[in-house]
């Protein structure tokens, strides 16, 4: 832990230094750039920290075992298949309830179009 504090100081105090020298020269470019990095470099010992402390929280909670959800372990049938679908995935790729096969009966034939002879006669 002391290296992420001493880390963190060094680059919040180099921030700092840039940040007055960018706020003294706002126009120049290489000023602005180093105070770009400098803040990059604040966000990665704070990444940094953030992963600690989730290190520390699931060291702590590993005792604990995660329970089931009960929806999950009650719908569990032995052999049962599980479906999302609403009508619990008895049709096969189409809404209409064939199967995928079309059902024909609800279009009038195409009709081929009858020529127009030549244009501009």
């Amino acid at each position: 832990m002391t290296d992420i504090k001493d880390r963190l100081r060094d680059t919040v105090e180099k921030c700092l230094k840039t940040y007055e020298v960018w706020d003294g020269q706002k126009n120049d470019a290489d000023a602005r750039q180093n105070l770009q990095e400098a803040i990059h470099e604040i966000r990665k010992v704070v990444s940094r920290l953030e992963i600690e402390i989730a290190m520390s929280e699931r060291d702590k909670n590993s005792g604990k075992p995660l329970p089931i959800p009960p929806h999950r372990s009650s719908s569990k049938v032995k052999g049962a298949v599980e479906s999302i679908l609403p009508d619990e995935g008895n049709t096969i790729g189409n809404s209409n309830g064939n199967g995928g096969k079309k059902d024909g009966g609800s279009r009038r034939p195409r009709a081929r179009r009858q020529s127009q002879g030549k244009q501009g006669d």
